[in-house]
């Protein structure tokens, strides 16, 4: 009988024993499982847990502007699309565009999708990724300017850009009149009234403005300058750009890019042909 009782006390032993030892393996593989998503955030330095926040100025239609309150616009649905294959919910938001590089440093968001060229004076601030779209920097004057033809005709001409932009630095090579403005648009506005001779502006921003808002102005001569626009992220980050290269790379690989660029231009921005 004390042999039985023997028994049974160290089958209930070890009974208590595989159970412990079954709900701390389970408790660890839990706590691995929870800690590798953060594991991941921690790597990718985000602003928000679980968010890609990127900025835009919000004024450069249609490339990213405000619809009845909502950002909307090819950089929003880059940026979307870019969030999504992350496994990260995409979260856009406005800054001004001469301060927006401040802003990414000051840690107030994850990225700048908003269109900026990647430059190389930029690039001692920033990193940038690999494109999403390519384009050039543009002529505009009025409609019915028919003085100004080519670019050598800009000296000492009154030139309007959009303030903090690579094109400040394009006027320069023109005049020494320059006007600034919050946004391209608004200086493609000052055309048509006289109130600048001429706009550089990004090609795609000209062209839209023709066709959307039906501006009574005209590119004059070939582009300036081809241009690379990617994404800006902080440097040191070197998991969020590793994420956001394969994204884009996986974007156009799927043809999901040439979708989304053929809805808001008719063509495919990164076609080299």
């Amino acid at each position: 009988m004390k042999k039985n009782k023997n028994a049974l006390l160290s089958l209930f032993v070890g009974l208590i024993v595989i159970l412990v030892l079954s709900a701390c393996s389970s408790n660890s593989s839990s706590n691995s499982k929870g800690n590798e998503k953060t594991d991941n955030e921690v790597k990718m330095d985000l602003v928000n847990k679980g968010k890609l926040t990127f900025a835009m100025s919000g004024l450069l239609k249609p490339l990213n502007y405000k619809e009845n309150e909502k950002l909307v616009g090819f950089d929003v649905e880059i940026g979307t699309e870019i969030a999504k294959r992350i496994g990260l919910e995409a979260n856009p938001v406005t800054n001004p565009w001469e301060t927006i590089i401040q802003g990414l440093k000051g840690k107030k968001y994850d990225a700048i999708i908003g269109s900026m060229t990647a430059t190389e004076d930029r690039s001692k601030q920033v990193d940038f990724s690999d494109p999403y779209y390519t384009s050039g920097a543009q002529v505009f004057v009025a409609e019915g300017n028919n003085e100004l033809k080519a670019k050598a005709d800009l000296k000492d001409k009154t030139i309007g850009v959009m303030q903090a932009s690579t094109y400040t630095d394009d006027a320069k090579k023109y005049t020494t009149k320059i006007k600034n403005f919050p946004s391209d648009i608004y200086a493609l506005q000052d055309l048509p009234p006289g109130r600048v001779d001429a706009v550089i502006t990004d090609r795609i921003v000209g062209v839209s403005a023709i066709k959307e808002s039906g501006l009574k102005i005209k590119p004059i001569d070939d582009v300036i300058k081809t241009e690379e626009i990617a994404v800006a992220i902080n440097k040191g980050n070197p998991e969020l750009l590793k994420a956001i290269n394969e994204a884009i790379a996986s974007m156009v690989e799927d043809g999901t890019y040439e979708k989304i660029s053929t809805k808001w231009f008719g063509v495919n921005l990164l076609d080299k042909k």
